[in-house]
This record gives C-alpha cells, sequence and structure tokens, in this order.
C-alpha cells in the first residue's frame, strides 16, 4: 500500500511501551469450565483488567472498534497517532486516518499478544465492511504482523464473506463476526471457510427483552447450542473446519449454560461475575414459547431451511469476485431476508436504534420473512462499530 508505515516503526512503538510479558496462576472455576471443552478468551482490550483477570485457563484476547476506541479515548496513543501522521505525505486526509486507525490497531493488538503470550482476534476498520479488496489486502497485512498469534475479524457481509474466503485460501484464520443465528453462522462457514464464527449471545437476548417479550426464554444460549451443533456436521461433512464462539455474553449462568462451546469469548464483566459465582454444571436453557415462535418466525434463527442450505453448498465451491453476484445468488435461492434490499430511510432507522432494533418498526417485513431479526442485528451491530470507529477517527483527525 502506498506511503504505509514500516513494520519496524510499529514493533519499535511497542517495545517503547515496555510492554513485559505477565505472570499468571490457574483458577479451580476456570479449570472446571476448560474441562468441559472449551476455550477461554477473554473480550476487553483494557490492560488493567486482563492483568487483573487473566489466568492460566485463558488462551485468547478479542478487541473490536469499540474496544479500541475505549483504549485510545484514554490518550495513551496520542503521541503515536502524532508521530505517524508526520510520516504521511501524499495521502488524503481519509487516507491518512486509516492508515494511522491500522497502526492503532496492529500496536494495541501486538502489545496485548506480547503482554499476555496469547492469540489476539483484531478487527478491521468499518469503512472496508464492503470492501472485498481492502478487507482482503488490511486483512493480510496486519496478519503477517504477528502470524502465530493474530486472528484477523471480518463481518458478516456480501462483501465480508468472499473477503474472508480469500483470506481463508491464503490460510490466514478469519473471525467472522457479527453473527446472530444458526444459518449465518453455516453460511459463514461453507462459503468463507472461517477459523471461528460468532453468535451474539446476549444481544440476542437483549433484542426480546427490549422489545418486551417476556416469553422468549433463553434464546440467545438456545441459538449458540443449536449453532455448534449445525458447525459440527459442516465440519464432519468437510465444508469447513470452523470453530464457534459464543460471543456478546453478559453473565456467569450463560457462561455455564454454554460451557462445551467451542470458545467462550468473555467480556470482563462476565468475568468478575463468573469468578464470584462459580462454575454450575447444571444450567438449563429454557426454550421460548410456542406462540412467540409463532408469531416471529423464530425458527429461522436456530433452523437452516433447504434454500439457505442449497447457497450454501452452491457457495462452498465456488465464490463470486462480486458482492452483488453473490447476492443474486442468495436471492435467486429464495433466501432475500439475509441480504435484502433496504433503502435509505430504512438503513438511517437501523442506526438510529443503536444495537437493538426496535422491533414494532419491522414486525411487519419480519413476519413475512422479508427480513430477518438477525439479520436486523447484523446490521445494527456494524453501525454501533461505525460509530465507535468515527469517535476514534475523530481523535486521530484531531492530531493531524
Amino acid at each position: 500500500m502506498k506511503n504505509s508505515i514500516p513494520d519496524q516503526f510499529l514493533f519499535d512503538v511497542v517495545n517503547q511501551h515496555q510492554t513485559h510479558p505477565q505472570q499468571a496462576e490457574s483458577d479451580n472455576n476456570w479449570s472446571k469450565l476448560l474441562c468441559s471443552g472449551s476455550n477461554l478468551w477473554m473480550d476487553t482490550g483494557d490492560f488493567d483488567a486482563v492483568s487483573q483477570l487473566w489466568t492460566n485457563e485463558f488462551s485468547a484476547l478479542t478487541t473490536n472498534n469499540t474496544l479500541l476506541n475505549a483504549e485510545v479515548q484514554k490518550g495513551v496513543y496520542d503521541a503515536v497517532i502524532n508521530d505517524v501522521g508526520k510520516q504521511l505525505n501524499g495521502l488524503s486526509q481519509e487516507e491518512k486516518v486509516n492508515e494511522v486507525a491500522f497502526c492503532l490497531n496492529a500496536i494495541h493488538g501486538l502489545r496485548l499478544a506480547k503482554a499476555f503470550k496469547c492469540k489476539v482476534s483484531v478487527e478491521l476498520h468499518t469503512d472496508y465492511a464492503h470492501d472485498i479488496e481492502m478487507t482482503y489486502q488490511v486483512g493480510k497485512r496486519l496478519f503477517e504482523l504477528c502470524k502465530e498469534q493474530f486472528i484477523i475479524k471480518v463481518p458478516f457481509t456480501a462483501a465480508g464473506l468472499i473477503a474472508a474466503r480469500k483470506l481463508h485460501d491464503e490460510r490466514i484464520p478469519v473471525n467472522m463476526t457479527l453473527c446472530f443465528s444458526v444459518r449465518q453462522n453455516v453460511l459463514a462457514s461453507m462459503i468463507a471457510k472461517p477459523a471461528y464464527s460468532n453468535v451474539f449471545v446476549g444481544r440476542v437476548g437483549a433484542y426480546f427483552a427490549n422489545n418486551g417479550f417476556t416469553t422468549a426464554g433463553h434464546i440467545g444460549e438456545k441459538v449458540t447450542a443449536e449453532a455448534q451443533k449445525c458447525l459440527r456436521k459442516v465440519n464432519e461433512r468437510g465444508y469447513a473446519t470452523t470453530k464457534l464462539i459464543a460471543a456478546s455474553i453478559r453473565t456467569a449462568e450463560q457462561i455455564s449454560d454454554l460451557a462445551g462451546t467451542d470458545v467462550l469469548t468473555i467480556p470482563v464483566g462476565g468475568v468478575k461475575e463468573f469468578n464470584n459465582r462459580g462454575y454450575e454444571a447444571d444450567s438449563s436453557i429454557e426454550m421460548p414459547s410456542d406462540a412467540l415462535i409463532k408469531q416471529l418466525n423464530l425458527k429461522h434463527l436456530w433452523q437452516v431451511n433447504d434454500q439457505e442450505r442449497g447457497v450454501a453448498v452452491k457457495l462452498s465451491t465456488k465464490v463470486p469476485a462480486n458482492q452483488n453476484v453473490l447476492v443474486e445468488q442468495f436471492h435467486k435461492y429464495g433466501c432475500h431476508d439475509i441480504f435484502p434490499e433496504l433503502n435509505e430511510n430504512e438503513l438511517k432507522q437501523i442506526e438510529e436504534d443503536g444495537k437493538i432494533p426496535q422491533h414494532n418498526k419491522w414486525s411487519g417485513r419480519i413476519e413475512n420473512f422479508e427480513i430477518g431479526i438477525d439479520t436486523l442485528l447484523n446490521k445494527a451491530g456494524l453501525y454501533a462499530f461505525m460509530k465507535d470507529q468515527a469517535a476514534l477517527d475523530g481523535r486521530i483527525v484531531s492530531y493531524l
């Protein structure tokens, strides 16, 4: 990439921050959970928080645009922003901002990897969410900085599926993020073939709780449990080798409920609550009521229909080079509610609602199979990341 910052500069900054490896001990409760078969990751980029909570049972950290922004807004990287900015000649303002943002993401990820001797899942600038080539190029560049420890996060979008497959084909591990249903995870695993994909457990549950559905049960946990079963079948049949991540965990109860999922990535609050509560292996998952399942077509969250299987198989062997062609394939197979056509007002509505869309504004389209709840949550999640990325970019601009 033209006028990009040399890798050595990034390594020098990491060394200047004196990120020494942290000593960790084992914990009995986390050891019991590890014995369930789950790998344990911590969902934060906060050095102080990780230092206080890290145990030998954890093997990775995850960051994202929101978590990185939280660290950048503390001011710890202001001098880095200033130094990088001075080296970027001949670039537009947008190119400068994106290059500085890349450097901050890389430096913070490298510091975490060095300090905790673990893998780190790092996310790309949200500008690339619908750009195949930039996702591929920037993802590859980021991975090559730390091949043994970096996992590249790519959002579940039409462009993201294609870019993730290109990264996979070069043996670059991808964590496909912003998935909220079994079908999104199955489609991601078969089409993009990432090393990891996600169910955002807590956010699925929050959709129903925030919208007043009192009979939704443990729907996030239900979706996650079914996604785990389906991904293992996909892997057994040779389509992929994707592991499932239970993400957006909110409570210690959810940690116990989902023990045995391939990966649990747990935010600081969940880690603290689990430390106080401990592992309770006899948890049970409550199903949504039959009436709610019928009313909202909820089975689309935890089942994969014939049309979705068909497009997944079709695209598992050859992925289009263009996201418009990929979306056309989905529509050809009758899967209109995964990548629906939305006008500017509808997109603005999703953006304004925040992470959790307001159901009453979409109920008719959901009940008519025109858009899925998982699709709404996916788009809302991306807009939320874009908001935090904009705040991070704003701090960069103030120093350029």
